[in-house]
């Protein structure tokens, strides 16, 4: 027998199939970018286990298999190192592509075929001669190591027709030469980070796993925590769906949890040898690796070389967008490897803590020494580290990281030492409750606190206190007399409350004051500006700027606040909550829903801990109303119950009260007037909304007890309507003597409405055409469309009247409308007639249960979700319900439903 003879022998057919795909998520990034590779002879997926390269694939060959180009498919493993194996996979695979295929027999044997290298060319040259777009699959290359057949691979690469391409998924980077590919643009390259599922696909992923989507916050979470790892969301999800609380399992999942670390043990750590296991653990303390810290760590071994080797291994390893070379490891495998360390050398981890605080130090890095230092038990040290950098911290903004430090610091390390106590309760006051900062502010011992600086911090920071406690008029009163004292012998000090002196005069007035305040601010601040001290400016100034009418303005200081800090040196990377939720709001307010919820998901959940009234109320309510636009009314209703719930424990009593306004404005969105006056009862507060009309607070612009209650008055009967107009013109009166020109929209827009109600439909088309010429400009998209399908049936009549003088109408007018329109989405349509007869043919129980929660606004999805059906048999009882009411729309069907009594 030739010995270059591929020998006939059993040929698994399996391996010549692409995988099943159960219901997936589809990629939709993945696939644009394949499709946009048209000019790649080779496309190579490369990335560590687990991040669905086989799945990647396996979508893009169905893909080009429903438009008709020939594929084939090889799942390779070890055995196919033989050269002779490898060819017989190869001719069948291309015989499949040629649709001239040498199939295997029933016995799943292919016939003998010529020598080796001879079947090698003429299944290249079979390749080089189609004339038609293919694409040769190769999965699980990294099974390859034969130099043969490697070479075997590259010279199919180089010989591939125009319209031919090699599509590869390997763990670890091929030696396939790719220098040349790279250069001449015909190599496409796909990573771990192109694999990592968005948000949006971790979302329908888990919702497909689960059969329901989990609620935003955990969602997030989790994403967070996996760094979308397709394996690692699928190990959370099946754990998830045995029955596991879905909030405890995330706050808790780790890469100790038992089936990640099982497969993390199995599929990654098992397959390395012994010195690049014993790096991988003695490195593990690190959050970022570089090849001088793992130097300290683990002398005697060229890190530089093993991180090299190790970015082109199976480890979940990424490398950071530095001019050095520095990684970090994926954080689920990088808490398994921890977790390892101190189950296998127990010891080790101090002193692995120890040498790397102790090079940061030396090389200028003190958040990473104290980091260190905490985790290693060094607490003196980080103590002593902690005292020579606190202030520089409190400068920066850095509360949350300080939080955190102290949290972790032993009270005995704080006795005696004023300063550290002082940046405790500094920090305390802007990452948690002002009642805590206070009771640490009151602890310290006067005699601790000989430094002038530290006198100055201690004065300063009890008006700040009061400010974010709600008690706007005593933190005046104290922060009067604290700048009278200046300028202190603590920069830092000074510029905090020249802020929040600001910022409480632009609550309490005169205004001018405010602004006076704000230019001291800048100009004490200089070229040395805080990033803490300029986001507070730009901050308060914002709130200003929009509580006048200046969307765009504010918008643009709040985009400064968020993310013109960074620029500062030596800032932190992340924005500050305050000012995020600040910038969501206006970013809402213009009509950019999507950027809104990503940093209300975000940054609420830190709002919280704060504890900062107006921020509070303004980032749960905006959350819920995204909600509500989107069909979840479940989720809106739970988020103002839990803003009601917070303002319960945090004795706030304007955060209760707001939680109920808002729910009052959603029953009435809802066509519950009843439920809705009652919710207005319960806010109704005695004492508190004379207070809150005392004041310029943001969170009540344009909500507060006696708009809620004219609006109430303005959806309810012609007469009542009517009746409201006084009261409207009053607030307006009032609101256009304090330039709060947003409540001016606001409060005409509501007149606008009442004058349509009321009959008097040519004053109300003149009405909403000065609001819409007002708003315009600015770009004002939800203070209209929140007033609900009402305000969008007047837009639409006003559209409709100008539509003959378009021509001369100014385009962005006519843009500034569309979007209006497009924003509320279909509006009702003509009302069906006063008389309405009970259908011949009654609904059922389970129609009315949808045209129930239809009326309540939940979409499709949310319904569906609610009876435990699919959204299929939700859309068929909506069809139902549209024939059996002779309704031509949803909106029409609602409105029957209720002149019958089915909804309320």
């Amino acid at each position: 027998m030739n010995p270059m003879r591929p020998p006939a022998g059993p040929l698994l057919s399996a391996k010549l199939d692409p995988p099943s795909l159960p219901v997936q998520v589809r990629r939709d990034g993945l696939r644009e970018l394949f499709e946009g590779a048209a000019a790649a002879r080779l496309i190579l997926v490369r990335a560590p286990a687990g991040f669905g390269k086989t799945t990647a694939l396996a979508q893009y060959h169905a893909l080009l298999r429903s438009r008709d180009v020939a594929t084939a498919w090889l799942t390779l493993d070890s055995s196919d190192n033989d050269v002779s194996r490898f060819l017989q996979y190869l001719v069948a695979a291309v015989g499949q592509i040629a649709q001239d295929d040498p199939a295997p027999d029933a016995g799943g044997r292919i016939d003998s075929g010529p020598p080796a290298s001879d079947a090698a060319l003429q299944a290249i040259d079979r390749l080089t001669a189609l004339d038609v777009p293919f694409a040769l699959f190769l999965d699980e290359f990294e099974t390859i190591q034969e130099t043969a057949v490697l070479r075997l691979v590259r010279k199919i690469v180089e010989q591939l027709p125009r319209r031919g391409q090699l599509v590869i998924a390997a763990r670890d980077l091929p030696d396939l030469q790719l220098g040349r590919l790279r250069a001449q643009g015909h190599l496409l390259e796909v990573d771990a980070e192109g694999l990592r599922f968005t948000l949006e696909e971790t979302a329908e992923f888990l919702s497909l796993q689960r059969g329901a989507p989990l609620p935003p916050e955990q969602l997030f979470s989790l994403h967070r925590k996996t760094e979308g790892w397709p394996a690692a969301l699928r190990l959370a999800s099946i754990a998830i769906g045995r029955g596991a609380g879905s909030e405890a399992f995330i706050e808790r999942f780790s890469g100790s949890d038992r089936a990640l670390a099982d497969y993390l043990a199995d599929d990654v750590l098992a397959r390395q040898p012994a010195a690049v296991r014993d790096f991988l653990l003695r490195t593990s303390v690190l959050r970022h690796l570089g090849a001088p810290v793992c130097d300290a760590l683990v002398p005697g071994i060229d890190s530089d070389a093993m991180l090299r080797a190790l970015e082109s291994a199976d480890i979940p390893l990424t490398r950071l967008e530095r001019p050095e070379r520095w990684y970090r490891y994926h954080s689920l495998f990088a808490d398994f490897l921890r977790d390892r360390l101190a189950r296998e050398l127990p010891d080790e981890a101090p002193r692995m803590h120890d040498a790397a605080s102790r090079w940061y130090e030396a090389n200028g890095r003190f958040v990473a020494a104290i980091d260190h230092a905490l985790e290693g038990g060094e607490h003196s040290r980080a103590a002593a580290l902690l005292s020579r950098h606190a202030q520089d911290l409190l400068g920066q903004g850095r509360m949350r990281l300080l939080s955190r430090w102290f949290d972790a610091l032993p009270e005995e390390q704080l006795r005696g030492r004023a300063d550290l106590q002082l940046a405790r309760a500094w920090a305390q006051a802007f990452t948690r409750s002002p009642t805590e900062a206070f009771a640490l502010l009151d602890r310290i011992d006067p005699a601790d606190a000989t430094d002038p600086g530290i006198a100055a911090q201690l004065a300063v920071l009890r008006p700040v206190l009061l400010a974010n406690m709600d008690e706007m008029e005593q933190a005046r009163d104290v922060g009067q007399a604290c700048l009278a004292r200046l300028p202190s012998s603590s920069p830092f000090a000074d510029g905090v409350l020249i802020n929040t002196m600001a910022s409480v005069l632009s609550v309490t007035g005169p205004q001018e004051e405010a602004r006076r305040l704000l230019d001291r601010a800048r100009a004490a601040q200089g070229r040395e500006a805080s990033a803490f001290g300029m986001m507070y400016s730009e901050s308060v100034e914002g709130i200003i700027d929009l509580m006048e009418g200046r969307l765009r303005q504010a918008t643009a200081r709040f985009h400064l606040a968020v993310t013109g800090t960074r620029r500062l040196p030596g800032t932190h990377a992340n924005s500050n909550a305050m000012a995020s939720v600040l910038y969501a709001s206006t970013l809402y307010e213009a009509g950019e829903l999507d950027q809104a919820a990503h940093l209300l998901h975000i940054y609420v959940p830190l709002i919280r801990d704060i504890a900062l009234p107006d921020q509070m109320i303004l980032g749960h309510v905006l959350l819920s109303r995204l909600l509500f636009h989107r069909g979840d009314v479940d989720q809106a209703l739970h988020l103002l119950t839990e803003l009601e719930y917070l303002g319960h424990r945090k004795t706030l009593p304007r955060v209760v009260a707001s939680a109920r306004l808002e729910r009052a404005r959603m029953l009435m969105l809802q066509g519950n007037a009843s439920a809705a006056g009652m919710e207005l009862d319960r806010a109704g507060t005695p004492g508190l909304w004379e207070r809150v009309d005392r004041m310029r607070l943001l969170a009540h612009d344009t909500d507060y007890l006696a708009l809620a209650r004219l609006r109430q008055a303005v959806a309810g009967s012609g007469a009542e309507a009517e009746r409201a107009l006084a009261g409207l013109e009053r607030e307006i009166a009032t609101a256009l003597s304090a330039n709060r020109l947003r409540r001016v929209l606001k409060l005409r827009l509501l007149r606008a409405m009442a004058l349509l109600r009321s009959g008097s439909e040519a004053a109300a088309l003149a009405a909403i055409g000065e609001v819409l010429a007002q708003a315009a400009p600015e770009g004002f998209i939800r203070l209209v469309v929140d007033e609900g399908p009402g305000a969008g049936l007047l837009v639409q009549r006003h559209a409709q009247s100008v539509a003959g003088r378009a021509q001369g109408a100014s385009p962005l007018f006519g843009q500034y409308l569309d979007r209006l329109l497009q924003a509320f989405g279909p509006l009702p349509e003509e009302e069906p007639p006063a008389a309405q007869a009970p259908p011949a043919d009654p609904l059922t129980r389970g129609e009315i249960r949808v045209l129930q929660l239809l009326a309540e606004g939940y979409s499709n999805n949310a319904m569906a979700e609610k009876l435990f059906v699919s959204e299929n048999t939700v859309r068929s009882h909506l069809r139902n319900i549209n024939a059996k009411l002779g309704a031509r729309s949803r909106t029409q069907a609602v409105a029957i439903g209720r002149r019958l009594g089915l909804v309320r």
